[in-house]
């Protein structure tokens, strides 16, 4: 977790809300709950009638894409080998990115988007093995656009639009905001999926569902768990689109891509889903696997995988 004041400082929020005593027994003298690691299954590589994929698309909300690199991010991509990397909260301008990201000679094609405001905030990336027809940043909406959360680009059967939405912030002082983005973003999803299908990914800064984050209960006022959230996101789905991860495992517990470093989060496996693959509903027949890989370190965050057959 980077210094408070360089990130959606709600994170903090978080820790103190999923912080569980590190001492054998609970404040009351309960034994702790047993420690459940999430584990992907097998990777799916067809769709339900067999089609084998052939599109594989990772995403990372890397936490500073600097530190990242230091910590062997590189190298956990090139294993994956994805098609296409989508990267959020890179936290660097463009030119200050490190060589080892930079360079990728795999990646031929990059898209780099930062805040024009603050240095070291928000920014999200794309690379990608196959050039798309065409790459915008932003939503057409200054507001919005000023933090540098969005890149798109376009292919011939689809859309792929990387995204770090914002958080609310601690005392959820930015709730207002983040509901005005939530309905600005839907819009412009809508749009796009009015011309040709869409795959969202990234840091979309919400739990959905109970099942989504360790402690529900305590957390119904936090930052990524509030109702005006959860329902702005139930409404996206709603507009025909669909959590591809919930899609294919809509019952699977202890699947989280966020813990906070404080209170050993991540190894007592105290997390939130926050990351996702978004699809347009016209997909399905497409979608063959959605994983969390929650095994791969860098970051507060885990890498997700899709796999498409397209």
């Amino acid at each position: 977790m980077p210094k408070r004041g360089k990130k959606d400082e709600s994170k903090a929020e978080q820790a103190v809300q999923d912080g569980e005593p590190d001492n054998k027994k609970g404040k009351k003298g309960k034994e702790p709950e047993p420690v459940i690691i999430y584990e992907d299954a097998p990777d799916k590589l067809t769709t339900e009638d067999g089609k084998k994929y052939t599109l594989k698309i990772s995403s990372w909300n890397v936490d500073g894409i600097r530190a990242w690199v230091k910590k062997g991010g590189v190298n956990w991509v090139r294993e994956e080998d994805p098609d296409i990397l989508c990267l959020q909260e890179t936290k660097c301008a463009e030119k200050s990115l490190p060589a080892d990201i930079k360079e990728m000679p795999e990646y031929p094609h990059k898209y780099w988007a930062c805040s024009d405001e603050k240095e070291g905030y928000s920014g999200v990336a794309m690379l990608c093995k196959e050039e798309p027809l065409n790459v915008t940043y932003g939503i057409g909406i200054e507001e919005h656009d000023k933090e540098g959360r969005v890149i798109t680009a376009e292919y011939d059967s689809y859309y792929l639009i990387a995204a770090y939405v914002p958080n609310s912030s601690r005392g959820l002082v930015r709730l207002d905001y983040r509901q005005r983005w939530d309905v600005d973003f839907r819009d412009y999803l809508k749009g796009l999926d009015s011309k040709k299908p869409l795959i969202l990914c990234g840091d979309l800064n919400v739990a959905h569902q109970e099942i989504d984050l360790k402690n529900p209960k305590i957390n119904k006022k936090t930052p990524g768990f509030t109702p005006q959230e959860r329902e702005g996101f139930g409404v996206l789905l709603g507009e025909g689109f669909v959590d591809s991860f919930r899609e294919l495992y809509p019952d699977k517990p202890y699947a989280y891509t966020f813990w906070t470093y404080m209170m050993n989060a991540r190894a007592k496996n105290v997390g939130w889903r926050l990351d996702y693959f978004v699809l347009s509903k016209a997909l399905l027949p497409n979608l063959c696997d959605s994983k969390i890989r929650s095994k791969a370190m860098g970051s507060d965050h885990c890498p997700i995988t899709l796999y498409l057959a397209m």
